[in-house]
């Protein structure tokens, strides 16, 4: 599939990073509920008085892309609700996030339907979070055509692999630029003779491991050792700085486990402790908070765990890009980006 390119993108991060980055400051800054509520109407909005800084930001995002990078294919994922089959099994699962506030709810709604009417495929699930959907898609279709994942969450490297790239959007331009110099000699990084997004840092696996001092799919087991404070997983509590030694060494969680379980009584563990200490230079033992939190470390892995069965049903060939330029105008007028219209030819 020579010159072909699928785009998978995480929605509900494109739209959340558009509200935010084009939320008026008095509202960013606003820390009463009430008062901040009452400065709504400053929000960027249509005609009819519906909400469109996020949808705005993140279509004139969306066109760039497109233009850039001529994907062949491309998809959206969202995340529909919080209450996932992640909650079932840990009730405080994402449970430290804020209600989302009304302008930004609005709008995940009327992004869904507007992408929909252009004739993208948008896919969302009561059951599954976004890059559980992502992840399955990636997964059936990466060898047969060249994958790319556009998303702020480092829960998605786990997904990289020798047909899958992440490019990982950071906060500034200036970051993703410092990352692509830093690793630039030593893999043949070129940003003049590759065309990548705006603060977009493409991860590869060896990039995966050089940065971030695991294997893509060992990020779950670090996620499990670790935890994950913006999702509330717990992690295992003390032993975050010895997570990425212990990880180099024994491959999983399990496999630290196993090599736990072999030691006959206390005395042996200890002496596991100290070989940790010679051998990994981990100064502070973390056996006995491994111990103890074991059931956590082992559920945290399953929670930061991105599933691969998401059942969908569109083929290849359904996530062709091919936009409905008739809807496209009348969704931009509809919404009042007229600004870009020219953006969609005729």
């Amino acid at each position: 599939m020579a010159n072909e390119k699928f785009i998978l993108i995480d929605g509900s991060s494109m739209l959340v990073t558009n509200y935010y980055g084009n939320l008026p400051k008095a509202i960013m800054f606003e820390k009463d509920p009430e008062k901040k509520e009452k400065l709504y109407s400053q929000i960027m909005h249509n005609a009819k008085g519906q909400y469109t800084n996020a949808m705005f930001g993140m279509m004139r995002t969306i066109l760039k892309i497109i233009d850039e990078q001529k994907p062949t294919h491309i998809m959206f994922a969202f995340d529909m609700t919080r209450d996932t089959f992640r909650r079932e099994k840990y009730a405080e699962y994402k449970a430290n996030r804020g209600d989302t506030p009304e302008p930004l709810k609005e709008q995940f709604i009327n992004m869904e339907d507007m992408l929909k009417e252009m004739g993208f495929q948008v896919l969302f699930d009561e059951n599954f979070e976004a890059d559980d959907i992502v992840g399955s898609v990636a997964k059936r279709y990466e060898k047969d055509i060249p994958t790319y994942i556009i998303t702020k969450d480092h829960d998605y490297l786990q997904l990289v692999s020798d047909y899958t790239r992440v490019w990982l959007i950071q906060t500034k331009q200036e970051t993703a630029l410092e990352l692509q110099t830093k690793y630039g000699a030593e893999y043949g990084w070129d940003s003049k003779l590759v065309s990548i997004p705006d603060k977009a840092f493409e991860v590869t696996p060896n990039l995966c491991l050089k940065e971030y001092g695991v294997r893509p799919d060992q990020i779950p087991d670090l996620k499990g050792i670790q935890g994950d404070s913006s999702d509330n997983i717990p992690g295992v509590k003390g032993v975050s700085s010895a997570a990425i030694p212990l990880l180099a060494h024994y491959g999983t969680v399990e496999g630290i486990y196993e090599a736990i379980d072999a030691c006959a009584d206390e005395k042996e563990q200890k002496d596991l402790a100290k070989k940790w200490k010679e051998d990994l230079a981990i100064s502070r033992s973390p056996m006995k908070a491994l111990i103890e939190y074991r059931d956590l470390a082992v559920l945290s892995k399953d929670l930061a765990k991105i599933r691969e069965d998401y059942p969908f049903d569109v083929s290849l060939d359904g996530f062709k890009v091919n936009i409905d330029k008739a809807k496209a105008k009348e969704q931009f007028e509809k919404y009042g980006f007229r600004s870009l219209l020219d953006k969609i030819g005729e």
